[in-house]
């Protein structure tokens, strides 16, 4: 079923929506595993929450740039300047930093919320965003 309707749209199409879904297969584990262990850092080891999503970033940030390039995007965009690439790639992780410090800011250190409040839009927003800027930036 998903092949016929892969065959069924264009080429360039096709190809962003693989990208699509491997991004998602890929980004669904990386933001499960990140989203996880912000809480875990915050919560059982009683570090400030902000604290805690600064080291997780920079472990994650990492694995998911090899990641992503390796499977999500593979065979889109140029593959030889990769200080430029790499460059971008943690231009718009810091953007996507910023986002999610912007939630755990908003709902656990303004609203007093519980610090698993931010992982809702940490896992269903941030990634919309950073996939649409890694594939028009990125990955072009």
């Amino acid at each position: 079923m998903i092949n016929s309707a892969l065959n069924n749209l264009g080429h360039e199409r096709r190809t962003v929506v693989l990208q699509l879904l491997r991004y998602a297969l890929a980004g669904i584990a990386i933001t499960l595993a990140a989203a996880a262990s912000y809480w875990a850092i915050a919560e059982l080891l009683h570090v400030d929450p902000m604290v805690s999503y600064a080291i997780v970033f920079l472990v994650f940030s990492g694995i998911s740039y090899v990641t992503h390039g390796e499977f999500s995007f593979r065979g889109h965009g140029e593959r030889d300047r990769h200080h430029i690439r790499m460059g971008r790639f943690f231009a718009i992780n810091v953007l996507g930093f910023l986002v999610n410090q912007g939630f755990i800011w908003l709902l656990v250190k303004q609203l007093d919320g519980p610090t698993w409040w931010p992982t809702i839009p940490m896992i269903f927003l941030t990634p919309l965003i950073t996939f649409a800027l890694h594939r028009r930036f990125v990955y072009a």
